[in-house]
């Protein structure tokens, strides 16, 4: 068995071994269409140009910002190397399921993959990342916050190498919270904000889609209330140990079921973007979200579809808390570098990697692309405060962040949960958790379909 520990430094792979991205600056709106390669070059790019290695780099759509960096990292190796792109699809588990599958069949034409995070356990566990060596381990984890290692780690293990972390921060209207009597520069309780809400007649906006948006918000509040929903890993999966019947498990419920007497009537069906659009049309006076809510605000407010006065009045705080004298757990997203074991050029792939991940390309692709870094001291950088004044407070998040569950079963067990917490106004803490352990075993036992 093993468990996940936080702060533990990752050693080296061994020889076999989980947003939302759509935030953009107001600086690169017009970029996305011209620098995205399209989807029908994912046939097999590696091979020889010229005496240099072609490497490709399977990138999860943005606003062209992964595409520039292959550039940048293709001029900076001075001919050593050449790094194509190659676009993923936009879904999260449609990336999953074309990756695994041309991994399987050995595909060498796959060098470096920007990866989902609760991923990287599965793609680990079968062979598909080629091991980390140690000493670049010891150098893409300098100065990376923790929530991005933990989330780069299998086995106590670097396995992939953290790029960009992301985390929701708590949105709130200025106006609606000092009415609320709320002192916004000490941490607040779900339960204070569910009795602002109230008083002030006003909505939470939280994400209660069926999807994997709502496994996120259950996995923070649990982190949130001490627990886990998965205590123990294992590899027979009949020994995982969960811990969805516990009181934090509970606790957490009990927090879902308030939040969603609040969350306005489309609540059930809200996900990050119906979210910021409540946000932004007054409806909702409280918000959990990404760091894209900031750079949309600002993009409409230029494009003139939203006064400037709305954004004037958001404020933003660390993710609200579950037990009022605990720290949050904010949910952890973002993407990370695989390597994959099949490449023809590892060593080289491994170089480019690191060329990726530098300060001064995270700092860029943050402030272009609204992608926050995974490194804690692009967070001080000038330009990336004045785009994001939010930025220290991303920082504090990302260090108080916890992953989604590390499992090889991620797809199981979060699919399994999203079809018994929801709807979230159906939640009875004392049971749901029951429900949901005994469908997720029966899943891994193979006695049902999801």
């Amino acid at each position: 068995m093993s468990k996940r520990v936080r702060g533990k430094a990752p050693g080296p792979a061994p020889s076999r071994s989980g947003s939302p991205t759509r935030a953009r600056s107001r600086r690169s709106l017009g970029s996305a269409a011209a620098l995205l390669v399209a989807a029908s070059t994912l046939a097999a790019c590696g091979g020889d140009s010229g005496g240099a290695s072609t490497l490709t780099w399977y990138i999860n759509p943005d606003s062209g910002g992964q595409v520039e960096i292959a550039s940048r990292c293709t001029d900076a190796a001075g001919g050593a190397y050449t790094i194509e792109t190659a676009q993923l699809p936009r879904e999260s588990a449609q990336q999953r399921e074309q990756l695994i599958r041309r991994l399987a069949a050995e595909d060498s034409s796959i060098d470096i993959i920007s990866l989902d995070p609760p991923y990287i356990p599965e793609f680990a566990e079968a062979g598909f990342l080629a091991p980390v060596p140690e000493d670049v381990a010891e150098r893409v984890t300098e100065d990376v916050v923790q929530s991005a290692i933990d989330g780069a780690t299998w086995n106590d293990q670097l396995v992939a190498v953290p790029f960009w972390a992301n985390t929701q921060l708590l949105w709130y209207k200025k106006s609606v919270a000092e009415a609320a009597g709320l002192d916004m520069e000490q941490p607040v309780t779900w339960e204070q904000l569910v009795q602002a809400a109230e008083d002030q007649d006003t909505q939470i906006a939280a994400q209660g889609i069926r999807a994997e948006a709502l496994t996120v918000w259950l996995n923070a509040l649990i982190e949130s209330a001490g627990g886990s929903i998965i205590e123990e890993t294992a590899d027979d999966p009949q020994d995982i140990q969960l811990g969805l019947e516990s009181d934090a498990a509970e606790q957490a419920g009990e927090v879902m079921r308030a939040v969603s007497a609040v969350g306005g009537p489309a609540f059930t069906t809200a996900g990050e973007d119906a979210n910021v659009t409540d946000f932004e049309e007054g409806d909702a006076g409280f918000m959990v979200n990404w760091p894209f809510v900031w750079g949309r605000a600002l993009s409409a407010v230029e494009a003139g579809t939203l006064e400037a006065s709305v954004p004037e009045d958001y404020g933003w705080a660390l993710y609200p808390r579950v037990v009022e004298d605990e720290p949050s757990a904010p949910p952890y997203g973002g993407i990370n570098l695989g390597i994959g074991a099949f490449s023809e050029n590892v060593d080289g792939a491994f170089e480019a990697a690191e060329c990726i991940v530098s300060e001064e390309n995270q700092a860029y692709y943050f402030t272009t692309n609204g992608n926050p870094a995974s490194k804690a001291s692009v967070y001080d950088d000038p330009e990336v405060i004045e785009v994001f004044p939010q930025a220290p407070v991303i920082r504090e998040s990302l260090e108080l962040a916890a992953p989604r569950p590390l499992t090889v079963y991620y797809s199981e067990v979060s699919g399994a949960l999203q079809r018994v917490y929801h709807p979230a106004t159906a939640i009875d803490p004392a049971s749901t958790g029951q429900a949901a352990s005994e469908l997720i075993s029966a899943v891994l036992r193979g006695e049902q379909l999801l």
